[in-house]
């Protein structure tokens, strides 16, 4: 039996953008989970909707959501999830947001799904197939020089406490950028380097459910990804880059020295 994941992922991340477009407007109760960090009732149902499609078509692969769902996690493969990536766009009613859903094998992302209700735009990706928006090939762009290129980057939750190493990092590259863009959706970021609109993205402190559907895409859509000082980027690490490939070098040479290894390992301590 062939088992299409990737219409099953796209089956649950629409419904999950159905809920969003629902509740514009109307977060319901916003938690914190750390200063910056929130969660609404709406990640909670959009979390709880795409568990219930996921594991009633695949009842033994693994599932882990960035809002605390988490089943079978011992296995080769894994639903890897943000329910509502850019919720403290959601909360303020700032329609910039996405679902992110990907299908890993033994830690390695084969399918991606990343949806953004509000343009209804779909990027997904397979192993091997290439990168889509909305059923048509996408490609990195050909930008080849800094001074020429748009670049995205975010700023993590924990800025508030230790902002000196982002806003270095910031600080480092944005004088030698044609344009700088935050909007606050990492998963999106990635798809729009993916697909062309930026030339590169950078962040520190993504989390597995930001990156797995976005490093996929990039691939297939014949970009680069890495960590900050070059080596393949794995799910997880604290700095993620993401370029057209083209751009990947000249913009290691500043994370490189900017981000080092000893820098980023104090910033992650608590």
């Amino acid at each position: 039996m062939a088992f299409d994941y990737l219409s099953i992922s796209i089956m649950a991340a629409r419904a999950a953008g159905s809920i969003i477009l629902e509740h514009l407007g109307e977060a319901g109760e916003i938690r914190h989970k750390g200063k910056t960090d929130l969660v609404t009732e709406t990640d909670i149902l959009c979390e709880k909707t795409i568990y219930r499609i996921l594991s009633d078509a695949f009842p033994d692969i693994g599932f882990l959501s960035e809002e605390g769902t988490s089943d079978h996690l011992s296995g080769d493969m894994m639903w890897v999830v943000d329910p509502l990536d850019g919720t403290t766009n959601f909360a303020h009613s700032y329609p910039h947001v996405a679902i992110s859903i990907a299908l890993t094998r033994e830690g390695a992302p084969d399918v991606a799904v990343v949806y953004n209700p509000f343009l209804k735009e779909l990027f997904h990706a397979e192993l091997g197939k290439g990168a889509y928006l909305n059923g048509n090939r996408i490609y990195v762009s050909n930008v080849d020089s800094l001074k020429d290129a748009l670049l995205a980057t975010g700023f993590p939750y924990r800025i508030c406490e230790k902002p000196e190493l982002p806003l270095e990092v910031f600080c480092a590259i944005v004088p030698k950028a044609q344009g700088i863009r935050r909007a606050g959706a990492a998963a999106l970021d990635l798809c729009y380097v993916a697909s062309g609109r930026v030339d590169g993205f950078w962040e520190l402190g993504l989390k597995p459910w930001d990156t797995a559907a976005g490093a996929l895409l990039i691939r297939e859509a014949g970009g680069e990804i890495t960590d900050g000082a070059g080596s393949p980027y794995s799910s997880g690490d604290a700095f993620l880059l993401a370029s057209n490939g083209k751009l990947h070098e000249e913009l290691l040479s500043f994370t490189s020295k900017t981000a080092t290894a000893e820098k980023i390992r104090q910033w992650c301590e608590p």
